[in-house]
């Protein structure tokens, strides 16, 4: 194969932080000008509304991807799949916006919910899974780029008072839509006219439903989290805060995680075609990434939450400080069990068992969140978080025990957990003699990021410095 992961993961995670970064830039913006309140409204409404697009979806984005990328070579092939795929979407779109409907009309916020309810239409416009799976990333990134920027303009230019709840969802969820709807015109250029001799969408529904369970089990533990404060302690404010932590710990996530898109393809192939060989090169290469992006990212976040949140958030967001902290812990977990799950288990059709540790962790999530959030609100939704993915995590491990060696995922992370703790360390000491500012966060961000890098090279880390010199390489040809 000719496509490059190493280009593909730039791509995608310019992709990813993309999707975040309308947020991200408009957070500081809009913490202040609707509160946390206003802002946990928001945030309960499209935790609701997420579950009928998440029906709506059905697992055929995950399905599609990972068919696509088993059929890349052969135009007929993936015309199959994608016409397949789209009708199967359709119909569960259809049955989904049939029951939303009048849901959506008898709640309190019903223009909240009929606006968000474009979510819905956007799953079916969704063609994104087929450029992934074809590993042609670089269009995703040129159609986000415009519609983000745009995105980020209508939010200053029109979202300006408390009231204006309304106004923000529709312009997230229309150019969410838009943005959607706009990859349409480049997929002549890789399917044909639909064949409906050869088109059998019904074919494949016992493994599409055996992917859609553990997205069901997973939105357990991804929404279900901010449905329950509201539910438990129908306080808008815990909502708030603990949406603006979730948001940045994602946004951090998003580094990580962005591998593992690009990796699902690439481990299809050579699993099609029996390479089992260079899936397990591939897997191990994957989790020393992880150990090494993830534990300076998730350590950073606990050891500058207290001097970043004051600024960014403002006046009222004290206690996104501790939930932040908490979170940032997300970042190792799920950055371990993406790889184990998504990137291994699916590609390589044992997504039963991956069904099994998500239902598994969905389970302690579940349970901890009515124990917890009761006693400490969404600080108790946090810890429920971290412990459900850490379940998930060590779960998967025991299940691949015989195929990849957990003592040598484990043994890998040695360097940089040594590197991470110290850069803790030191960052912890100087947050103490900085104030919170735009200026005292990033230098904190700066000498920790060269502490951790620092120290690798004087343990000389494999990884590091045989990726460092093949970058300089690349650049020295060019």
């Amino acid at each position: 194969m000719k496509k490059s992961i190493k280009r593909n993961y730039v791509y995608n995670l310019v992709y990813q932080i993309l999707v975040l970064i309308t947020p991200l830039i408009t957070t500081p913006y809009l913490s202040r000008v609707l509160g946390a309140d206003g802002v946990g409204t928001l945030s309960f409404t499209e935790s609701v509304v997420s579950y009928f697009t998440l029906f709506a979806t059905f697992g055929m984005t995950t399905y599609g991807q990972r068919e696509i990328s088993y059929v890349q070579d052969s135009k007929d092939n993936r015309s199959n799949v994608f016409y397949e795929t789209k009708i199967l979407e359709f119909i569960s779109t259809a049955i989904a916006v049939a029951v939303y409907l009048p849901f959506a009309l008898c709640q309190n916020n019903s223009i909240l919910y009929l606006i968000y309810g474009l979510n819905l239409l956007s799953v079916l416009a969704n063609v994104t899974w087929f450029f992934q799976g074809m590993e042609e990333f670089g269009r995703i990134v040129a159609r986000n780029i415009i519609f983000k920027l745009v995105n980020i303009a209508y939010i200053f230019a029109f979202v300006r008072q408390k009231d204006d709840l309304a106004i923000y969802a529709f312009g997230m969820a229309f150019f969410l839509l838009l943005s959607n709807l706009s990859l349409w015109v480049y997929l002549p250029k890789f399917i044909g006219a639909p064949n409906f001799k050869t088109i059998r969408p019904f074919r494949h529904i016992l493994v599409i439903i055996t992917l859609f369970i553990p997205t069901i089990a997973g939105q357990i533990y991804t929404v279900m989290d901010k449905t329950m404060i509201g539910i438990i302690t129908k306080d808008s404010f815990e909502n708030g805060y603990y949406e603006q932590a979730s948001k940045i710990s994602k946004m951090v996530l998003t580094i990580v995680t962005s591998l593992g898109t690009v990796m699902i393809p690439r481990i299809g192939y050579h699993f099609g075609r029996g390479e089992t060989d260079k899936v397990n090169l591939y897997m191990y290469k994957a989790y020393r990434f992880v150990w090494f992006v993830g534990i300076p990212l998730s350590f950073g976040l606990v050891g500058v939450a207290s001097n970043f949140v004051p600024w960014f958030f403002g006046n009222g967001y004290e206690k996104v400080i501790p939930l932040l902290s908490i979170l940032g812990f997300l970042v190792i977990a799920i950055g371990l069990n993406n790889i184990t799950g998504i990137q291994y288990l699916i590609p390589t059709k044992r997504q039963n068992l991956f069904t099994l540790t998500v239902f598994i962790g969905a389970g302690v999530n579940l349970l901890m969140n009515a124990i917890l959030i009761s006693r400490y609100q969404s600080i108790g939704a946090a810890i429920a978080s971290v412990t459900a993915e850490s379940a998930i995590a060590l779960t998967q491990f025991w299940f691949i025990r015989k195929d990849i060696s957990i003592f040598k995922v484990f043994q890998s992370s040695r360097n940089y957990l040594f590197s991470g703790f110290a850069m803790l360390l030191v960052i912890k000491i100087l947050g103490k003699q900085f104030l919170p500012s735009i200026f005292n966060t990033f230098l904190l961000v700066a000498i920790g990021g060269l502490l951790y890098l620092v120290l690798l090279i004087l343990i000389k880390d494999s990884f590091l410095i045989e990726n460092t010199s093949r970058i300089i390489n690349k650049i020295k040809n060019h």
